[in-house]
């Protein structure tokens, strides 16, 4: 969906694997005089085309688009050159999580269960801030996911299981290729599930991603049990 054209208006592009909500969001903000919606997109890929294709002001972007993670288009924009505002629109982030998106430069984030002139107010006040003053705007929060991760490490077999996980290993699968049992690999699950507070393989990857990600990328000295 894509809205009238608008001299000066702000032109918006959704970026949201939700068909649904990115077309409610549309419909919501093409009833503002001083918006135009530039375009939607589904995908990381879709919303670097969207962008190659037309003038884009600011971008509302999902960070959890199925099977990818939006954070990406974070980087990936930017390293293309875009230089307009991209603000994060979401069910839910960590407070690591959000400290990171700041830094691959994110303009701000914004809860979906926020009333939608919250969101409206967002997309103006983004626009008239001036570039240089987006490390003023990021809230003062303490990233304690990532001061959780440090007090408390991964052990060598969270970490070998979490690997299965992360593979798309079912716990029979995970058993056999670490030559443990089944009920063992079940009880390491969920021991995972409670020192990260998640409840579905899911979200322990994303939590995994989002708070071991320095620790699972660069590898860590092996630990006892």
């Amino acid at each position: 969906m894509t809205g009238r054209t608008v001299p000066d208006a702000i032109r918006i592009l959704i970026i949201d694997d939700h068909s649904l909500f990115r077309e409610a969001i549309a419909r919501l903000l093409a009833g503002e005089p001083d918006f135009q919606i530039a375009g939607e997109a589904a995908t990381v890929e879709e919303g670097l085309t969207a962008l190659k294709g037309t003038p884009v002001d600011i971008v509302l972007l999902d960070i959890n688009l199925g099977l990818q993670q939006g954070g990406a288009f974070l980087t990936l924009a930017r390293n293309e050159g875009f230089a307009g505002r991209i603000l994060v629109v979401t069910a839910g982030v960590s407070k690591f999580e959000s400290t990171r998106l700041f830094q691959r430069g994110c303009s701000g984030i914004i809860l979906k269960h926020e009333r939608p002139e919250r969101l409206i107010e967002s997309i103006r006040e983004a626009i008239r801030s001036k570039s240089g003053d987006q490390s003023q705007r990021q809230p003062k929060r303490q990233p304690d996911s990532y001061d959780a991760a440090v007090s408390n490490p991964l052990t060598v077999r969270e970490r070998q299981v979490l690997r299965g996980v992360f593979d798309g290993l079912a716990n029979k699968e995970i058993a056999a290729k670490l030559n443990i049992s089944e009920p063992l690999v079940k009880s390491i699950i969920q021991q995972l599930f409670g020192k990260m507070g998640v409840r579905s393989r899911a979200q322990l990857v994303r939590v995994a991603v989002e708070r071991y990600w320095k620790e699972l990328e660069e590898g860590s000295p092996d630990r006892t049990n």
